[in-house]
């Protein structure tokens, strides 16, 4: 900054200016994060279907290729290479095969320069399955890597039309979508709504203005985000200080009361269908012989808090009982709750949940 633009310098200037550097490097900051986060996973699936086409050992592992990388993975601590996983990862690499192209040098260091790049033109063992290659991705692959998560892509490599996913590529582009508004506009048909609209620019204006955006500060509430950054769940998933402070307590206040209650998880993170969901903390009761997931929510009582509550006692009755447990109980925390919603709310569900007033 020049002299004479110091001379200018007062107190709302300063803080423009600090407004402006903290919202423009942290939106840098993201952008590259994603970005890497994108290209690493890229990069492990090109390795996969590279060695599954040329790999001098390959017969030896045959269809358990996946599973025995994965537990050689899991030895040498890298995150997020559980099998499916790793197959999510080489279905992105087939279905975008140009994005290699955008990586800065660096990054394509990682591919060796002997390597078959041409690997998209030949057969793999799952090429069946794969989706046609996005048309998009080899016109505007700068744009995607930058602008969509590979969140966006998870979701995006599930569309096995190239079509339809190119139409939501470059909605999800140009409406700034976040993860959740696209899967949003996917459920809810947008792609078919607007081949049978008379009118596409005013369909298109009315499902883009309430559509949840992207915000370009660095979001590590995203799993794949904080799992490559090296962070734990706990220190990502906290909605507030107040719900921290407040677990904090709850925790030791069971903990505290004995009688059975032994602490195994907070935040706990479990993958329901393509959703990772994370429930607040985890107790197992050694006198009952039952899990006890508690949720606290700071807000009033709310039908869809218990049927969230609900599915995570049922995936933990389905993958988590042991032999001579009896079935989880899940227990609801809100500020406030009115007791005839609470009763029809909970009517019919065969679970044990309780919700209570803190």
């Amino acid at each position: 900054m020049s002299d004479n633009k110091l001379e200018k310098l007062n107190f709302s200037v300063l803080t423009d200016a600090i407004s402006r550097i903290d919202r423009e490097l942290t939106a840098q900051a993201a952008r590259a994060v994603n970005a890497s986060l994108t290209l690493r996973n890229w990069l492990i699936g090109y390795y996969i279907a590279e060695y599954e086409l040329h790999g001098a050992d390959r017969a030896k592992y045959g269809e358990r290729l996946l599973e025995s990388l994965a537990d050689q993975l899991a030895q040498k601590g890298v995150r997020r290479t559980e099998v499916r996983e790793l197959r999510r990862y080489r279905l992105f690499y087939q279905t975008y095969p140009d994005i290699w192209e955008t990586a800065a040098p660096e990054f394509k260091n990682l591919i060796p320069v002997t390597a078959n790049l041409a690997i998209r033109d030949t057969v793999s063992p799952e090429s069946s399955k794969a989706p046609t290659p996005s048309p998009l991705s080899g016109k505007t692959p700068e744009n995607m890597i930058f602008l969509l998560s590979f969140s966006h892509f998870a979701e995006l490599i599930k569309i096995d039309d190239p079509l339809k996913r190119a139409f939501y590529e470059v909605e999800c582009i140009k409406g700034g979508w976040s993860v959740r508004e696209l899967k949003r506009q996917i459920g809810s048909l947008y792609f078919e709504r607007s081949g049978l609209s008379k009118d596409k620019k005013k369909l298109s204006r009315l499902a883009n203005r309430a559509a949840e955006k992207t915000e370009l500060r660095l979001d590590i509430r995203d799993p794949y985000i904080f799992e490559f950054l090296g962070l734990k769940p706990r220190e990502v998933m906290s909605e507030s200080h107040l719900e921290d402070r407040l677990l904090d307590k709850l925790q030791d206040f069971l903990l505290e009361l004995g009688n059975g209650f032994c602490f195994e998880a907070r935040q706990k993170r479990i993958l329901i269908g393509d959703t990772h969901n994370f429930i607040d903390l985890v107790f197992y009761h050694r006198i009952l012989k039952c899990h006890v997931l508690v949720e606290l929510k700071l807000a009033s009582f709310n039908h869809e808090n218990i049927g969230q509550l609900n599915t995570y006692v049922s995936w933990y009755r389905k993958n988590m009982m042991a032999e001579g447990d009896n079935p989880p109980v899940g227990i609801l925390l809100c500020t406030d709750k009115d007791h005839a919603l609470v009763e029809y709310a909970l009517a019919g569900m065969d679970n044990d949940l309780f919700v209570s007033k803190y």
